[in-house]
């Protein structure tokens, strides 16, 4: 993202995202603004029809904008937070996550990952929860119910 932006607005997913953003946003070498989105979910749920939460309490009409988030798990979701900032006239969008599930949908817009996984096992910790719980874990753990 160092090479391809000089700019951008970095719009986190919150709460999942909160804990990625921070170190991400750290290792940014270009000019950031910050803003935070929500849509409500449940992990894995491709159909997601929960209302989306944006103030929008900066401009991004014109801006390039990142969405980050936690991790892409089927991509409905990120689908539709994608499509509603779209409707903002923006310069360019993309999504930058810690994790993506291989049997995600497509999602189209530019993407930059840190780890696929293998399997669509659940993951919790650093932000990732279950049942809104272990987002404060130090590290990625697999759930095992």
């Amino acid at each position: 993202m160092n090479r391809r932006y000089r700019s951008a607005v970095i719009l986190t997913v919150v709460p999942g995202g909160i804990l990625f953003t921070a170190d991400l946003v750290r290792q940014l070498d270009f000019e950031i603004e910050m803003d935070g989105i929500s849509c409500p979910h449940t992990p894995g749920d491709r159909h997601n029809n929960s209302n989306i939460s944006y103030q929008q309490n900066i401009t991004v009409s014109n801006k390039d904008v990142i969405i980050v988030d936690d991790a892409i798990e089927s991509g409905g979701t990120m689908s539709r937070l994608v499509a509603h900032i779209a409707e903002y006239f923006l310069a360019s969008i993309a999504v930058a996550t810690l994790f993506v599930k291989p049997h995600r949908i497509a999602i189209p817009t530019e993407q930059y990952y840190a780890y696929e996984t293998a399997t669509d096992e659940l993951l919790v910790g650093y932000g990732l929860p279950w049942q809104n719980k272990f987002r404060n874990l130090p590290c990625v753990k697999r759930l095992i119910k």
